[in-house]
């Protein structure tokens, strides 16, 4: 049996709240580079994209982050952008679930691999079973579980929730 842990509305503050954490450090930057992991990372990243937009004068570029992730290092990680177009800027890599740390780390690896302005992580629930040395700047909430409990990120219009099971 699944609990919820986040209904729509305390997802809509997170996400609120982390929008605003970005633009705080950020708030000198002409563009902000929010990059969404491919799935729940993708839709969580729009979402605060739309807050960023509301918020501040800076403009605000979406990117998808591909990656197969069960096993990242054989696929590789793909971009929608070209390296050109988030050379020297502020980047925000955003994921839903924070569980191990692997997508995370390989996403963060592939954008250090460029000069940039800045990286951040952003992730709407962190599961505190890190594998990896990679943390989450932004959080909207940390969560003790045990491994074999499954948090699931729902995003659905005007009904988004995160689940426990």
């Amino acid at each position: 049996m699944a609990d919820r842990i986040l209904s729509h509305e305390k997802i809509q503050h997170k996400i609120r709240r982390i929008a605003y954490q970005i633009y705080e450090s950020n708030v000198d930057e002409k563009e902000i580079v929010v990059a969404g992991i491919k799935g729940g990372g993708m839709s969580f990243a729009k979402k605060i994209s739309a807050v960023l937009e509301d918020i501040t004068q800076s403009r605000i570029t979406l990117c998808e982050v591909s990656m197969n992730k069960d096993n990242p290092l054989k696929s590789g990680v793909k971009t929608s952008l070209g390296e050109n177009d988030y050379r020297n800027k502020s980047i925000v890599l955003v994921d839903d679930v924070l569980n191990s740390g692997a997508t995370l780390i390989y996403g963060v690896h592939h954008f250090l691999k460029t000069p940039l302005k800045q990286l951040k992580t952003a992730v709407l629930v962190n599961r505190n079973h890190k594998r990896f040395p990679v943390k989450a700047d932004f959080k909207g909430i940390s969560l003790s579980t045990s491994l074999n409990e499954h948090v699931k990120v729902v995003f659905k219009t005007k009904n988004d929730a995160v689940y426990l099971e």
